[in-house]
């Protein structure tokens, strides 16, 4: 997994993590350390059995290094490497491997005091490092002069004031930290401590030869230039003026990486504008960024497609994301800085790829929207039809004999109404974006409407004069038969209710009904949604509405109460 890979490379090169010993027990190695060191550098100076105390020092420190967890298993030839280096140290009795040595082991030990938050491991760091430090200063770097004799104070102070140290550490109490929890001692702080330390010491024994001059004084004179350097250095990483600082320029240059990731992100940016499919969005992201000099291929594989750019080898890195996979080829094994930038760069590609996924499945939503509502309107349609039709029929099941002529007349005004809304239906079916909403007069639609329904106990009323008012007659036709044929439904579940039907100036069409009222739950819904019809479909009221919201009207539930139930359809404003 990617995480896994970088989670591990970034702990090889940027943190080195303390293995998981109880805080008691870190506290002991650490003492019995720094005695046996102490012990081996100081009381057994040409001693044989120094030799062993060096040798019990190294034993000590492989417990407690920071460098290999636990669980972790070492190579046999690593671990004899690492053993041979201990014996090297031990009987190798020089001045300089040990001023080394020291350095190193502040650096480990001051590189963790920025990750400490308990006080009392804190002030076990702080005080191993004060003690590395004033040994190496006062007794190792002494050591290194031929003929240099210590100062008999700074003898005592090393042979008894020192010991001390370790003393107290041994006496200071775990327990802080939870059992387990490993301490990042961060490499770039140990590496930064180990080279001042190496400066100090370095820069003290130049100037001792060159000016042939005290110890101390050249040890003062150092820590002098090296304090002015971090000053000025200090200065420069925040400085004023409008200069960024090197801190700025190192954070460029840390995000950067030989990644242009700003100019990268861009690029992503304009090609997910321009190219809209996801598949080939891909393709081109990828194709782009072999541009990159490290990486010579990429592989992705998707639920809906698989694919690569470029050439294989045998260094790749897997990279995930919600539903895409991706496979970076490379000439080299990645560092983990390279690795970091890659999994982010890798990101950003699945999270525009999933984007664009995302806005192609909901346009195919919409476009299944739009079918599903044109062909529910299509489907209300023919259903009105259907019942112009029935009532055709049912008028010539019972007519008379001397019914003819009035059948005849009923024939010849609704079937050219019926072959007219047939027409527009099928039109409607072959483009419905091109559908024009044709207005006709007033008057003339409500005559025609009138004489469609002539022999139903409905009541036509005109409260004003309709000359000259012109009305849509597909949206009024839809929507004034879909409310009487609601009407005459609940009619013929009870004899006794009458139905109204008026047109007014506006204009605005009414349809009444004496009836019992909407059920609260569906009346809440009747006009928002399709609802359970045991009659029809259920969607005739919520196309009527939405096809009144297209045109400017709006249908709405004005009166739902026991003995007037009112439908009204009305010109928005």
């Amino acid at each position: 997994m990617p995480e896994q890979s970088l989670n591990t490379a970034l702990q090889s090169e940027a943190a080195l993590a303390v293995s998981a010993t109880p805080n008691r027990h870190q506290n002991l190695l650490l003492a019995g350390m720094l005695l046996t060191l102490h012990g081996a550098m100081v009381w057994g100076d040409a001693e044989w059995w120094a030799r062993g105390l060096l040798l019990a020092h190294f034993g000590l420190f492989l417990i407690w290094q920071p460098v290999w967890r636990d669980e972790r298993q070492i190579p046999p030839l690593r671990a004899l490497l690492v053993l041979g280096l201990g014996v090297i140290f031990a009987v190798a009795d020089n001045w300089w491997l040990i001023a080394a040595w020291m350095a190193m082991l502040f650096g480990l030990i001051g590189g963790g005091v920025p990750a400490t938050v308990g006080r009392r491991e804190r002030l076990v760091a702080i005080l191993a490092a004060v003690y590395l430090v004033t040994m190496l200063l006062m007794w190792v770097v002494p050591k290194l002069f031929v003929g240099y004799s210590v100062i008999p104070g700074v003898e005592a102070l090393v042979n008894f004031g020192l010991t001390a140290v370790p003393l107290v550490i041994l006496a200071i109490p775990g327990g802080e930290r939870r059992s387990g929890a490993p301490v990042i001692v961060d490499l770039f702080y140990s590496v930064l401590l180990f080279l001042l330390v190496v400066a100090l010491v370095l820069g003290s024994f130049a100037i001792q030869v060159v000016s042939e001059g005290q110890y101390l004084l050249g040890l003062l004179q150092a820590l002098m230039v090296i304090a002015s350097l971090l000053v000025g250095l200090s200065w420069l990483w925040n400085p004023h003026g409008g200069f960024g600082g090197i801190g700025t320029l190192l954070s460029r240059y840390l995000l950067g990486m030989g990644l242009p990731f700003e100019q990268r992100m861009r690029r992503l940016a304009d090609l997910a504008q321009s190219e809209t499919r996801p598949e080939h969005f891909l393709r081109g992201a990828l194709n782009d960024m072999l541009e990159l000099p490290w990486v010579t291929g990429f592989g992705w594989r998707s639920a809906w497609s698989y694919g690569s750019v470029g050439d294989e080898t045998s260094h790749a890195e897997l990279f995930e994301t919600d539903s895409l996979r991706l496979t970076v080829y490379a000439r080299q094994p990645f560092s983990p800085a390279v690795l970091l930038h890659m999994k982010l760069l890798m990101q950003m590609v699945g999270h525009f790829y999933e984007a664009q996924r995302r806005e192609q499945v909901r346009q195919q939503s919409a476009y299944t929207q739009a079918i599903y509502e044109t062909g529910a309107r299509l489907t209300h349609d023919v259903k009105n039809l259907l019942q112009s039709l029935r009532s055709i029929c049912a008028a010539a099941e019972m007519r008379g004999v001397d019914d003819d002529t009035a059948f005849r007349a009923l024939v010849q005004r609704q079937l050219p109404q019926i072959a007219q809304r047939l027409g527009t239906t099928l039109d409607k079916l072959k483009s419905p974006a091109d559908i024009v909403a044709n207005e006709v007069d007033a008057e003339i639609w409500w005559q025609g409407l009138q004489s469609r329904y002539s022999g139903r106990r409905i009541d036509f009323q005109t409260a004003d004069a309709l000359d000259g008012m012109r009305i849509p007659a597909e949206l009024f036709d839809s929507t004034a038969v879909t409310l009487i044929e609601n009407a005459i439904y609940k009619s013929s579940q009870d004899e006794t209710v009458q139905i109204t039907v008026s047109l007014s100036a506006g204009p605005r069409l009414r349809v009444c009904d004496n009836g019992m009222p909407v059920p609260p739950g569906i009346a809440q819904s009747i006009l928002k949604a399709p609802v359970t019809s045991e009659s029809g479909l259920g969607v005739g009221l919520f196309q009527a509405v939405k096809f009144a919201e297209q045109s400017g009207y709006v249908l709405a539930l004005t009166d739902n109460r026991r003995g007037k139930v009112c439908f009204e359809l009305a010109r928005t404003g």
